[in-house]
């Protein structure tokens, strides 16, 4: 105890600088809480918008409820399934363009992470619509069967709208400062690619470089790629031959 005593007697001067170091890892752990709440403040905000979407959908009547949904007939107004169709149809065109446009992947990189809550959901509710979808607009549905297809259309926008909003304000922060740089550096090599200023040998080793770039950060669809070499291949002056694709 008096070795204890004496230690304190000639060191009192270290808790100085100790004070320091706890206060700030204090900070820091506060500041990591306060940034985890808002997170969880914002997926919940979120969560709830499509949660009243849903309720107001399924609470939208038909126009021909009265009559018995157990009696199998043509769709009651065919505009009304053409026009969920063409509802259904754009919102599908707008996740293609995220799927299938390497550029807008990696510009915002959550649009295809399905470990995402908003983009698992907006997933989920794609399955569903396209699940419900009659064959055909002319295809004998019940009134019940309709309304089910409109909720989910329904459903199927506002999760696309929310999983979009979110990719756009997070962007690629989710990655660490060395991912973001290999983001930014398949950006650019993607401009190369289909560059037609660039060398046709050029072109084939940036197309190459933003696949290893990539490698790992972000899972590009097969359909992305083809529609990325073809791109490449466009940009080939008549008459050049491309170098091998990378597998």
């Amino acid at each position: 105890m008096d070795e204890l005593f004496r230690f304190l007697g000639n060191y009192w001067w270290l808790a100085f600088p100790l004070a320091g170091v706890f206060g700030g890892l204090g900070r820091a752990w506060e500041q990591a809480a306060k940034r985890r709440h808002k997170r969880r403040l914002e997926v919940l905000r979120a969560k709830s918008e499509l949660k009243a979407a849903q309720a107001a959908a399924r609470a939208r009547p038909v126009a021909t409820a009265s009559v018995p949904t157990a009696i199998m007939r043509p769709a009651p107004e065919p505009s009304q399934v053409e026009q969920l169709f063409a509802a259904h149809d754009a919102v599908t065109q707008r996740w293609l363009e995220y799927e299938l446009d390497v550029a807008k992947l990696i510009a915002f990189p959550t649009m295809s992470d399905g470990r995402e809550p908003m983009t698992a959901a907006f997933l989920r509710a794609k399955k569903t619509a396209d699940r419900l979808r009659p064959p055909s607009a002319k295809a004998k549905v019940t009134a019940e069967e309709l309304n089910e297809y409109r909720a989910a259309v329904t459903e199927f926008e506002v999760a696309f709208d929310l999983a979009e909003r979110e990719a756009r304000r997070v962007r690629d922060s989710s990655f660490t400062e060395g991912e973001r740089k290999r983001l930014a550096t398949a950006q650019q090599l993607l401009s190369v690619a289909v560059d037609q200023a660039a060398s046709p040998s050029e072109r084939q080793t940036a197309y190459k470089r933003v696949r290893e770039e990539l490698n790992g950060l972000i899972a590009l669809s097969d359909e992305a790629i083809d529609v990325l070499k073809t791109k490449v291949s466009l940009e080939l002056p008549r008459g050049s031959t491309p170098a091998p694709d990378a597998p």
